[in-house]
């Protein structure tokens, strides 16, 4: 790709970066001859009209947002099947190679750092649309300490609050909010949650939550309290310590409700290390642009749920324990097996995968122990897909089988409630007690958005807003500014101005639903 010319202008000169969707260049522009970068979607994926819909996504949300902390796009583009994003060159580093240079950050330089990240995402969420990937890798730093938010290709429009997007799970694993790990619905706050376990890693040098498995690591964004940095680095600033601790609070409602917010409160403990933070855990608006999403925790049809394995595993534990006491040295050996598998299961990735991958490599160590293990601790694996939940599960216990993790996941093709896959696969000679897990469907998707504020939009521009999110402006009440029952101030400058939608702010509705408004108009 080095010394190709795009669209006649844009001139590739090196590698500087590499995603999972695209790969990017250090380009010249000989039209206005400065430096620029170039996301390009990788080849196996300019085929796939998913990954192609998703990487202009990605131009179109970032070119929403105009801000000195977001890196800007330029143009967007296609040529001989080669899909690309023209982008601010930024002459500095990532975030994570500043971390990694340094160890940790100083209190001073990570604050100052979090503070323009969050005014990154306050621009953004104001603009509609969650980041859902804030990691250091996603942070850059130029030669002037000014931080730079970039990749929003997995950015979602505040439209439909569910992170899943077919079977996958997308987004960082170790920078997950518990929402996010779930597969649950999401709003702006799962942004706030990301951005804390950034600032955590930045002073303490490493992750809250850290695992050779993705799941693993999800399930502790979801069940394991944090230790708080104080613990240990004692002699962190309490307020810098509360910070951290209130953006990673696992119910949303319970951390910063907006972006603004956490900027405020940042700023003040950088300019007065005595700040003391007012940690509030009550109600607040989530934001001035939307009404708080609250989420349910009845298990539906649009949330992917994670959980731990049934009592079946706990009862079998139990019976596993009393037998340790019994043999202990043959069962220290089958779980030392059982331990090279789970960490063998395949390479550790920041994404978590709709399976835990079952290619497991030889290596010599992983022989050996297996080498040691009777034939007879051994069992083939059952063929589980295309059977019940309830049935899988059974037929788990019944073959002397744990329950693994079980996913939840969207299909086109199979029906709720049926198993789609399993790990490990059919017939996979597997140690007894050992773990098996499911990703069960949850059947057709049923798409859902949510209606976005309107309340001081003219009618043209409330129709633009819901024409992007697949929604319909319904009818269009005119009420006179000196009318019955006219609400508000009665200026001219609100002649024209929705003051009311029958629809409240951040309701999920189906797409298609027409959203009624009320709007003021002079005589």
């Amino acid at each position: 790709m080095v010394g190709k010319l795009l669209s006649n202008r844009y001139e590739l000169l090196e590698k500087i970066g590499e995603g999972g969707m695209g790969i990017v260049y250090k380009a010249k522009c000989h039209l206005l001859n400065r430096f620029v970068a170039i996301k390009i979607l990788k080849a196996e994926l300019s085929d796939d009209e998913g990954f192609v819909a998703r990487f202009k996504k990605e131009a179109d949300s970032a070119a929403r947002l105009s801000h000195p902390n977001i890196v800007n796009v330029h143009d967007v583009g296609a040529e001989n099947n080669i899909n690309f994003i023209i982008m601010e060159y930024i002459n500095g580093k990532t975030l994570k190679q500043v971390i990694t240079e340094n160890g940790r950050l100083s209190y001073d330089k990570s604050l100052e750092i979090a503070i323009q990240i969050a005014k990154a995402l306050e621009c953004a969420h104001k603009n509609y649309i969650i980041h859902r990937d804030i990691k250091p890798d996603n942070i850059l730093i130029t030669e002037d300490n000014l931080v730079k938010v970039t990749d929003f290709g997995i950015a979602k429009m505040v439209d439909s609050q569910s992170i899943t997007n077919d079977s996958m799970v997308i987004g960082s694993v170790h920078y997950f909010s518990p929402e996010q790990a779930k597969g649950s619905l999401i709003d702006l706050r799962t942004d706030i949650y990301s951005l804390g376990i950034v600032m955590y890693e930045m002073i303490i040098g490493r992750v809250p939550y850290e695992s050779k498995n993705s799941v693993s690591v999800a399930m502790m964004h979801i069940k394991e309290s944090v230790i708080p940095p104080i613990e240990f680095i004692k002699d962190i600033p309490v307020n810098i310590n509360q910070a951290i601790l209130k953006a990673l609070e696992k119910e949303p409602i319970n951390r910063y409700q907006t972006a603004k917010e956490m900027v405020e409160h940042l700023i003040e403990i950088k300019k007065e290390p005595d700040f003391k933070l007012s940690i509030n855990n009550n109600s607040s608006a989530a934001s001035e642009l939307m009404e708080t999403i609250v989420i349910s925790e009845e298990r539906n049809d649009f949330t992917t749920i994670m959980r731990q394995p049934l009592s079946p595993e706990k009862s079998i534990i139990k019976k596993d324990k009393k037998i340790r006491i019994i043999i202990a040295s043959i069962i220290l050996v089958i779980i030392i097996g059982g331990l090279v598998k789970y960490i063998s299961k395949g390479p550790s990735t920041d994404t978590v995968p709709p399976l835990v991958k079952t290619e497991v490599p030889k290596t010599k160590e992983k022989l050996q122990v297996d080498e040691k293990l009777p034939v007879d601790e051994k069992k083939l694996v059952p063929s589980l897909i295309g059977s019940t939940q309830d049935i899988a599960e059974q037929t788990i216990v019944d073959n002397g089988f744990l329950l693994g993790n079980i996913l939840n996941s969207y299909s086109n093709n199979i029906a709720k409630g049926v198993v789609i896959s399993q790990s490990p696969e059919v017939d996979t000679s597997y140690e007894k007690n050992g773990k098996i897990d499911l990703v069960i469907s949850k059947g057709q998707k049923i798409a859902q958005v949510t209606v976005p504020q309107l309340k001081g939009e003219t009618v043209e521009e409330a129709r633009r807003i819901l024409n992007s999110l697949q929604l319909k402006l319904g009818v269009a009440t005119p009420v006179t500014l000196n009318g019955k029952g006219s609400k508000g101030s009665r200026s001219k400058e609100n002649n024209g101005k929705i003051f009311r939608q029958e629809t409240n702010a951040g309701t999920l509705v189906n797409i298609g639903t027409e959203i009624n408004v009320f709007y003021y108009k002079t005589k």
